[in-house]
């Protein structure tokens, strides 16, 4: 299967290839011959993110501007060796996550504390600093221009409070990062795409959630360009979807904050959550490949729910 997917007004989907086919999406938008990625995969990911460029007849001189959604690895890991091949780019990048690109050794050390030496090395490898000349840290609003074509960011914590989302007005679409969930192309349904939220550790806010959601719908956007994975076509009912789930997990959670083998049974939670709603909304995936392709997020998710319990409860209330 082909890395690079082709969509209308001068985007592409690249296909990162961290942990399977059509899991990890960078974004390609080129406009008058100048061009932004969105998001940029692992270190890994780099050489079919430059390759992308020559496929499309560009140069890493042609990068304006390389875009991240959130510093999480999978979004941002790449972004300081992409970076060394871009040499007129800026690295965009929210003001709360700045410090972890332009010095990652602590954003390393948390790699490591959360998945081992090994799989960290081996999965991310060694994570580049960037420069902080090169950085720029855009506020709720702000307008960064691509050849004259506008991109807005908008402050959109709930997955994360390092978490920016931008809005193409040429396309009527957000990028999304992880903020509006995870759409598998193997869970599409009768019913059309179907979301599964996102609640990886450390910093998930479930009314924070809520309230980005609502602010992101407000646009009346025609597509959603999801990280995982691919441009979807905007319904009301994806948000809802999306949101039910949540709150179904948060009452899971409060249940069982004092459970002794908590993540155990938060895991269990989140697998019955996710399970029950692609049955119901007519998935004939088998259940054992809808298990496995659900594992991932079935354990990131469950983290994400028991950090949020070990907050205190005025906070996460």
């Amino acid at each position: 299967m082909s890395f690079l997917e082709s969509l209308p007004h001068g985007i592409s989907v690249i296909d990162t290839g961290f942990v399977r086919e059509r899991f990890d999406a960078s974004y390609l938008i080129v406009e008058s011959g100048r061009a932004a990625f969105v998001d940029t995969g692992t270190n890994a990911s780099v050489p079919r993110l430059l390759a992308a460029l020559r496929l499309l007849g560009l140069t890493g001189q042609s990068v304006d501007w390389v875009i991240l959604t959130h510093v999480h690895l999978d979004h941002a890991g790449g972004a300081g060796l992409l970076m060394e091949h871009l040499p007129q780019a800026r690295l965009v990048v929210h003001p709360r996550g700045a410090r972890h690109m332009i010095d990652p050794s602590v954003l390393m050390q948390g790699v490591r504390a959360v998945y081992g030496d090994e799989v960290a090395a081996r999965d991310y490898g060694e994570l580049r600093s960037v420069p902080a000349s090169r950085v720029v840290t855009p506020e709720d609003g702000t307008v960064l221009e691509l050849a004259g074509r506008p991109l807005r960011f908008a402050d959109t914590p709930g997955h994360a409070r390092h978490h920016h989302c931008l809005w193409d007005e040429r396309t009527r679409g957000w990028f999304t990062g992880d903020t509006f969930g995870i759409a598998y192309p193997e869970f599409a349904t009768p019913v059309g795409t179907h979301m599964i939220p996102a609640t990886a550790p450390v910093q998930f806010d479930p009314p924070a959630l809520h309230a980005t959601i609502a602010r992101l719908a407000s646009e009346e956007p025609q597509t959603l360009y999801l990280t995982h994975f691919g441009a979807v076509r905007y319904e009301p009912r994806l948000g809802t979807q999306m949101l039910a789930q949540i709150d179904a997990m948060v009452t899971a959670a409060l249940s069982l904050a004092t459970a002794a083998d908590r993540h155990k049974q938060l895991k269990d939670a989140c697998e019955r959550i996710y399970v029950t709603e692609l049955l119901r909304c007519g998935s004939t995936v088998e259940d054992g490949v809808m298990r496995r392709i659900l594992a991932i997020d079935v354990e990131l998710n469950a983290q994400g729910l028991g950090s949020w319990l070990d907050r205190p409860q005025s906070i996460r209330a």
